[in-house]
C-alpha cells in the first residue's frame, strides 16, 4: 500500500482547508495594485521560508457508506414450534452450524408408521415378483406391487427430509444478528427465523462524479475512513458502466476486509483513492493568494539578474488536511515569502529578513 501523508486527515480537515481557502480567496490577500503599493524606492524587507517538494498522492476523495458482504433472513423449511436456539444474538456462527431446533412432534410416530408400510410393501413385491413369469396376471400384479413399493419409499424419504429439517442450519458463516423466532414460537414453512450478517469483508458504496470515473477503476488501492477516524485499507472491487439518471455519478464498491467484525456496517465512510503520486509543497493556507486574473499562487523570492525578486505563481491544489495543503505549479526547491507577501507584487526587489524551513 502507497503511504498515506495524512492518516488521520477527515472530512473535518478538508472542510476547514476549504473554508480557509474560501475566506482568504474572497477577504484575503491579493496582488495590490499600483495606488495600493508602498513607496518602492529599495527593496522591500519579507520573511522567506525553504520548501522542498515530496512525493504526494493526488486522491479522488469519495463520500459513502458500509454495507455487509451479504445479509441472509434463514427461513424455515418445514413448520412447528421452535424448541431451541443454542446460538445467541452477536455470535459468530459458521455455516453448516445449527442455528435453531423445531419440536418433533408426531414425526418419529409417522416414520416407523412409513417405514412399517415400506416392509409390507416389500414383502408384497417380493411374493409378487415370485409369480411374475406365471401369465400376463402375474405380471400385472408384480408391477402393481412395485409401485406401492415405491410409493412406500418415498413416503419414509419425506418425511424423513421433514425430521431433517426440524434442524435449522446457518447457510453462511457470519454474526447471527437478529433472532427472529425465539423458543416457543410457532413457525411455518417459509418464515424467517434469524437473520446473518456477514461482515467480512465490508463493502464501502461510493458515488464516483462522472468527471473523475476514468480515474477510479477496478483494482486501485483505496483507503476507508469511519467516522471515529479509523481508517482501514482496500481496494476498488466494482465501477457501474452506467450513470444514474438523477445523479450523474457512478456507483462504485471498496472491499474492506474486517477478520474481527469489529467494523460495523452502515455507517458514514471517508475513500481515499490514490490515481497517482507527483511531487507537491506542503504549505499554509495563509501563504496562498490570488492575483489580478483570479489564479490562486504563491509568491517567492528568486534571484534574477544577481537581484533578488518576488515573484508570483500560480499553483493548484492536490490535498489538504487541517494544517496544510500540498500544491503543484513549484520548483522543486523554492523560497517562499511568507512574512510581507502583502507589501510586495511580481517583480519587486526583496531583502530577506528573516529565512525559516517548510520542510518537515
Amino acid at each position: 500500500m502507497m503511504q498515506w501523508m495524512s492518516r488521520n486527515a477527515g472530512r473535518l480537515g478538508i472542510a476547514l482547508v476549504a473554508l480557509l481557502l474560501f475566506a482568504w480567496v474572497i477577504t484575503g490577500e491579493r496582488e495590490p495594485a499600483d495606488d495600493e503599493a508602498p513607496e518602492r524606492s529599495g527593496a522591500v524587507a519579507v520573511g522567506l521560508t525553504d520548501s522542498r517538494a515530496e512525493p504526494v498522492e493526488r486522491l479522488v476523495t469519495l463520500q459513502g457508506h458500509v454495507e455487509p458482504e451479504q445479509v441472509v433472513r434463514v427461513r424455515a423449511k418445514t413448520g412447528g414450534e421452535v424448541a431451541e436456539t443454542p446460538v445467541s444474538e452477536g455470535e459468530v456462527v459458521e455455516a453448516g452450524q445449527r442455528i435453531a431446533r423445531l419440536s418433533m412432534d408426531d414425526r418419529e410416530a409417522r416414520l416407523r408408521e412409513a417405514k412399517a408400510a415400506e416392509r409390507r410393501a416389500q414383502g408384497d413385491y417380493d411374493a409378487a415378483a415370485r409369480l411374475a413369469d406365471q401369465g400376463f396376471q402375474g405380471r400385472l400384479a408384480a408391477e402393481r406391487a412395485l409401485a406401492e413399493l415405491e410409493a412406500a419409499k418415498a413416503r419414509v424419504a419425506s418425511i424423513e427430509l421433514d425430521i431433517e429439517r426440524t434442524d435449522i442450519e446457518a447457510p453462511i458463516g457470519g454474526v447471527l444478528n437478529h433472532q427472529i423466532a425465539r423458543r416457543g414460537d410457532v413457525v411455518a414453512a417459509g418464515e424467517p427465523v434469524a437473520e446473518i450478517v456477514e461482515n467480512d469483508p465490508l463493502r464501502a458504496v461510493v458515488q464516483v462524479p462522472q468527471h473523475r470515473v476514468d480515474e477510479v477503476i477496478e483494482g486501485l488501492e483505496a483507503r476507508v475512513i469511519f467516522v471515529d477516524g479509523e481508517a482501514r485499507d482496500g481496494s476498488v472491487v466494482y465501477v457501474s458502466v452506467t450513470a444514474d439518471d438523477q445523479t450523474r455519478t457512478f456507483r462504485a464498491r471498496v472491499r474492506v476486509p474486517n477478520p474481527d467484525r469489529d467494523l460495523p456496517a452502515g455507517t458514514s465512510v471517508t475513500v481515499e483513492v490514490p490515481v497517482e503520486t507527483v511531487r507537491a509543497h506542503a504549505i499554509s493556507p495563509a501563504l496562498i493568494s490570488q492575483n489580478e486574473q483570479g489564479d490562486l499562487g504563491v509568491k517567492i523570492a528568486e534571484r534574477q539578474d544577481g537581484v533578488l525578486k518576488a515573484r508570483f505563481l500560480p499553483i493548484t491544489p492536490v490535498r489538504a488536511n487541517a494544517e496544510r495543503i500540498w500544491v503543484t505549479g513549484l520548483p522543486d526547491e523554492v523560497r517562499l515569502i511568507s512574512l510581507g507577501q502583502g507589501f510586495v507584487r511580481d517583480g519587486d526587489r526583496v531583502e530577506a529578513d528573516r529565512v525559516g524551513d517548510e520542510s518537515r
